[in-house]
């Protein structure tokens, strides 16, 4: 035990183990999700017109779950004991979404030439943060647009909380409307919201994890979570190596070097906010705003990634849903150590994770996202700079989606205002060739079509 206190700095950064635990079954629970939303988007199934299903990316459902899985267990525990940062890793959402609707379906490469690619982005991306690059890049980002990004996050997190909860639904005319409050289902999802906040207003530590639990029970008492149907499943084996095909099958013209770079961008700046919002609120940041042992974590998230195209599965990214982890007292890699634990587990007994359904979790991260809120008031609004990129860095992360096009505008107007307004010189040389690069995204993006 004293082992594991001195290993991961356990009494340094005000935690023990009972906290870590806690905050990883937490940050699982969270993000459990993704075990099963990932196969579906990978698999993209589609009625074949004779009443049965077919996979438009040509992968089966079993192997991507266990690649799903062992992606997620592999990064998150890399990041735990060599970065000791409470961040867990998974196959990003939106960027399986990109691997499934763009690069495959739509632009017509094979799925192993997909993980080729990824495994590529990986690579880059590993040699970045090997060579201190994307560590400098990260610390030479404002203070000001660090908060920003992290409060940006939180609107986006809870926005997708809503979603999830269906207390946010579509509107095909004002894109966004507020759902049917007598729906059982969203009815469940405000039960927890308000469970949660109760919890937590009253100070009862792992408000969010109760609420989760909580928010099952009663589901499954309801008959609005389904219970589960057995224990133990043996998992599939996944696409080991399949992504070797890709380099002797595939077709490398310009336009997949884009996706490269695509992937490469996406991955990028996702984890870099993630990191820098996560890190914050885990007191993981100096006096000077920088990510203590960035550089570590940097090269866990790009390790993850090449892991994840080895076993057949989009990138693999760290989860902005670590917060609900930090916001129970987790603080060091051992939080991650435990999240990769369950995942592996849970691979074991899947059915187990049927009662763990969107509109259970949705509530944690509603939550997530009101903590995360907080960051607002140290942004220096009354700089009007600061105030205009920050205020779009926030707004158009939820807007579009996207953590790293939420990045992209704000950066690239925080350098042009600042020339505009002659203070180009409390702007870094990393800030102008970040603003030179976002515009280059933009244009690429325009041009290509994705």
């Amino acid at each position: 035990m004293e082992f594991i206190k001195n290993f991961f700095k356990l009494e340094e950064r005000g935690s023990n183990v009972k906290t870590e635990l806690i905050a990883g079954l937490t940050t699982f629970l969270a993000m459990a999700y993704i075990l099963f939303v990932n196969p579906n988007t990978l698999t993209a199934m589609v009625d074949d017109g004779s009443g049965g299903m077919i996979s438009l990316t040509g992968l089966e459902w079993g192997p991507i779950f266990t690649a799903t899985a062992i992606a997620a267990m592999s990064g998150t525990l890399i990041m735990g004991l060599y970065a000791n940062y409470p961040v867990a890793l998974a196959p990003g959402m939106g960027m399986n979404a990109f691997f499934t609707w763009t690069v495959v379906v739509t632009l017509g490469y094979s799925a192993w030439q997909g993980f080729a690619g990824i495994f590529i982005s990986g690579l880059l991306f590993l040699i970045l943060s090997i060579s201190g690059l994307r560590k400098r890049i990260i610390n030479s980002i404002p203070k000001n647009l660090k908060l920003a990004v992290g409060a940006g996050i939180g609107f986006f997190i809870a926005f997708i909380g809503l979603q999830n909860a269906g207390i946010i639904v579509n509107n095909d005319f004002v894109l966004v409307q507020l759902g049917d409050l007598s729906d059982k289902f969203v009815l469940l999802s405000v039960f927890g919201l308000v469970v949660t906040i109760i919890l937590y207003v009253m100070k009862f530590k792992g408000a969010i994890l109760y609420g989760i639990v909580l928010t099952s029970i009663v589901g499954m008492v309801l008959g609005l979570v389904g219970t589960p149907t057995g224990i133990v499943e043996t998992p599939p084996a996944p696409y080991f190596f399949e992504f070797t095909k890709g380099f002797t099958e595939g077709n490398w013209d310009f336009q997949f070097f884009v996706v490269i770079f695509a992937l490469l961008f996406i991955d990028f700046f996702d984890t870099a906010g993630t990191l820098v919002t996560v890190g914050n609120r885990a007191g993981l940041l100096t006096d000077e705003g920088e990510l203590k042992d960035n550089g570590k974590a940097l090269m866990a998230d790009s390790t993850a990634t090449m892991i994840g195209a080895v076993v057949g599965t989009s990138s693999t990214t760290s989860y902005i849903e670590s917060l609900a982890g930090v916001e129970v007292g987790g603080r060091t890699g051992l939080t991650s150590v435990f999240t990769a634990l369950f995942f592996l587990i849970f691979m074991f007994f899947s059915p187990l994770l049927s009662v763990v359904t969107a509109q259970v979790t949705a509530p944690a991260l509603i939550m997530v996202g009101i903590l995360m809120a907080s960051q607002l008031k140290d942004i220096e609004w009354d700089d009007t700079v600061v105030a205009v990129s920050a205020f779009l860095v926030i707004i158009i992360m939820p807007l579009t989606y996207s953590i790293a096009e939420g990045i992209a505008v704000g950066f690239v107007l925080y350098p042009v205002t600042m020339l505009a307004t002659k203070r180009h010189k409390e702007v870094s040389i990393e800030m102008y060739v970040l603003s030179v690069i976002f515009i280059t995204y933009f244009v690429v993006k325009a041009i290509v079509g994705f």
